[in-house]
């Protein structure tokens, strides 16, 4: 009797009873929407697809308790509009002493995104604080002992760079080079990454009649060469990736790894967002996950395995602009999947918070199994 009581546990919890396998990224978990699930649920469906990076926005302790005692390894995220007052040391200490102190000891937080898009953005007063809110946060992690194992960084859209192709002339805005410059700095010395948000579609909606759909989304295509390098794209995403080395390179380091913080591909869209379908998004994720899990690195940095975090585990409801914006998910609110990814997760219809329910529900898996067993 033990031993068929142990053999169900074990099926019961096992992931292999799912059906799943890993996606080999990270997922964006945003949260600006009024129908989405339980953290505590949530929590259940990133298990079923064995993701084991989540990056936030913010440093939600519901969903940092939520998480608590998994493997799964948090990005938290600083808004922009904690940044100036995030200048002062004694603020940096007191932010991180009430949103990562308390939830360390359980929950894998291993990085910090000061800000988001924060350069070339609308807000021309915010680059200023960048930097020297990188560096508060930075010392206050080494004040308390937590620099070993949280690093601090910032996010970045492509706007940061006048040129990205051909790859290899890649360069940052000279405008903005006098922020980039010390974040490049700051990474050297600590080691954290250079993250971009890239997003090829973004291409295609601003001309679709110059570009190949099937170079952006990972599908057959004759490619382009770098006439300097003569290496050879078969994608955008990697270019671009390429790019950004090369403007890094070009300010003197070559001693700062490039992540991608964001990428992904729209299901749905206005009538002026050409491209934007549950088929595209579909060929997009499932040819990148592809890739990913076959560990590959850019045509120029091909020992360097790609690091990528897909946007976005849901579709968010609230999100302001263009119907694209609310229609990057992989996933409807519900846990329906948006599209197939090749993988199948899990989203329980009850709230795995309680734990009375949590028992009975298997009691009652229990009792059915014994049942059929001792009378079959």
């Amino acid at each position: 009797m033990a031993v068929v009581l142990s053999t169900l546990m074990l099926l019961i919890f096992s992931k292999s009873f799912l059906g799943t396998s890993s996606l080999g990224v990270g997922i964006n978990y945003g949260q600006i929407a009024n129908n989405l699930p339980s953290p505590s649920r949530v929590s259940i469906l990133l298990g079923s697809l064995n993701i084991s990076r989540v990056k936030l926005y913010d440093a939600d302790p519901n969903v940092l308790s939520a998480f608590a005692n998994s493997n799964i390894e948090f990005i938290i995220g600083l808004g922009n509009e904690y940044l100036q007052k995030m200048q002062d040391p004694q603020q940096a200490q007191i932010w991180i002493q009430q949103k990562v102190q308390p939830h360390i000891s359980q929950t894998r937080i291993t990085c910090i995104t000061v800000g988001n898009e924060v350069l070339g953005g609308q807000d021309l007063q915010l680059p200023q604080y960048l930097v020297p809110a990188m560096k508060s946060m930075y010392q206050a992690l080494v004040n308390l002992g937590l620099d070993s194992q949280v690093y601090v960084t910032t996010a970045h859209s492509l706007q940061v760079l006048k040129t990205s192709f051909p790859p290899s002339n890649g360069a940052f805005r000279d405008d903005l080079i006098q922020y980039i410059q010390p974040i490049l700095g700051f990474h050297a010395m600590s080691g954290s990454p250079f993250l971009i948000n890239a997003y090829p579609y973004f291409a295609y909606k601003n001309d679709p009649k110059s570009v190949q759909i099937e170079y952006l989304l990972f599908e057959p295509n004759s490619g382009t060469v770098d006439p300097n390098t003569n290496l050879k794209y078969d994608n955008m995403l990697y270019a671009q990736i390429d790019a950004v080395y090369s403007g890094i390179k070009a300010l003197g380091h070559s001693d700062v790894q490039v992540r991608i913080s964001e990428t992904g591909w729209p299901s749905k869209g206005d009538v002026d967002e050409p491209g934007a379908t549950v088929e595209n998004a579909g060929i997009y994720n499932r040819n990148l996950l592809l890739r990913m899990q076959a560990g590959q690195g850019t045509p120029a940095h091909p020992s360097q395995r790609i690091d990528i975090y897909v946007f976005a585990l849901f579709n968010e409801n609230m999100k302001p602009g263009p119907t694209s914006e609310r229609n990057y998910g992989l996933y409807y609110p519900d846990g329906t999947p948006v599209y197939n990814l090749g993988v199948q997760g899990y989203l329980p219809r009850i709230d795995y918070s309680s734990s009375v329910k949590n028992v009975f529900c298997i009691f009652r898996v229990l009792v059915l199994i014994l049942g059929f067993l001792f009378f079959a």
